[in-house]
């Protein structure tokens, strides 16, 4: 979907370009801070017209205007996180996106264009989002899941235990690894420089397995591939799209007997990120620079999954042992 910047106002058209050519936004990640965007002030317009909200979808957000703008409180926002939760039915989590976007164009007009003397949005307080525990894989099911796919009968073995063995030493988001390229690999200084979220490029350190697994696998391609920049080929040997790696990773999962769990490529990153955390003494700063998180509160999720590592805490207190001693009526 492009956007029609011809219906946008001006301030919103120049805050767009902001975030795709300074901030380096995806495109995606642009058009939905749009489209959430768009919904704000259609809400809004109907709000200082004193319009039925119902009516939203049939506004021209062209109209909407710097002093309108200039109108919001924090009590107006208020007003709309009550919308999105009452008449549009949006959880938490779905508030708390939406009003990122819009605390973002705020924090544009006040802080970087000068068109608002003052931000709304800059003290405002959302929903708490409740975080579920991610699904993992246990030490002992990411080895059978790696002896497993290191035994399944096919001619892109290699191939497919590379990317498992990737996927859960490393905890690559699946975009991260379909977007490799060999040059991207250092074997010299044993690292692999990875293109993230929002374009943001960040350098991860590669273990034997890693090095060894994608070495035997650049060593069997046959040469030269329609592609051979790309790192993962398919079959017809170009780059491998993200649906086939998840076929690959479902494949392997029902090899290994733990299919049916809802488990995927990102579980794997989870497995990754928990091992590392349970097993490699590994800091929540040094874990959220691997991971490529924005935010240190992502990675902090982690820090509850070790409940071994508390009960064994617990257990080692020199009074565990002790129990009461009953004294007999005389």
């Amino acid at each position: 979907m492009e956007i029609d910047r011809s219906e946008n106002p001006l301030f919103l058209n120049d805050y767009l370009t902001y975030l795709d050519v300074i901030k380096g936004r995806a495109k995606r990640t642009v058009l939905e801070y749009y489209q959430d965007i768009a919904l704000f002030l259609r809400w809004l317009s109907c709000v200082q017209a004193k319009r039925p909200v119902s009516e939203a979808a049939d506004v021209r957000i062209a109209d909407v205007t710097v002093s309108m703008m200039a109108e919001v409180t924090l009590s107006t926002l208020y007003d709309y996180i009550r919308y999105l939760r009452d008449a549009r039915g949006n959880t938490p989590r779905s508030i708390g996106r939406r009003m990122s976007a819009v605390r973002s164009l705020f924090k544009y007009m006040t802080k970087t264009k000068g068109l608002l003397t003052a931000d709304p949005a800059q003290n405002i307080e959302l929903p708490a989002v409740k975080r579920p525990l991610p699904r993992f894989l246990t030490l002992e099911e990411s080895q059978r899941m790696l002896e497993e796919v290191e035994e399944l009968p096919s001619s892109d073995n290699l191939r497919d235990y590379a990317i498992v063995t990737l996927f859960l030493n490393c905890g690559f988001r699946l975009s991260e690894l379909v977007g490799m390229n060999v040059g991207d690999i250092d074997f010299y200084n044993r690292q692999v420089r990875v293109l993230g979220k929002g374009s943001k490029e960040r350098i991860v350190y590669l273990n034997d397995a890693c090095l060894s697994a994608v070495d035997e696998y650049i060593k069997s391609r046959e040469n030269p591939p329609e592609e051979p920049r790309a790192l993962f080929l398919s079959r017809n040997h170009r780059r491998i799209c993200k649906r086939r790696v998840q076929q690959i990773v479902e494949h392997a999962l029902m090899a290994s007997g733990l299919g049916g769990r809802g488990l995927s490529t990102h579980k794997l990153r989870h497995t990754a990120a928990t091992l590392m955390y349970q097993y490699g003494d590994v800091d929540t700063l040094t874990l959220k620079e691997i991971l490529g998180h924005e935010s240190i509160a992502t990675t902090e999720i982690y820090t509850h999954l070790s409940s071994q590592k508390r009960q064994d805490a617990v257990d080692s207190n020199p009074l565990a042992g002790e129990r009461r001693h009953k004294k007999e009526n005389k």
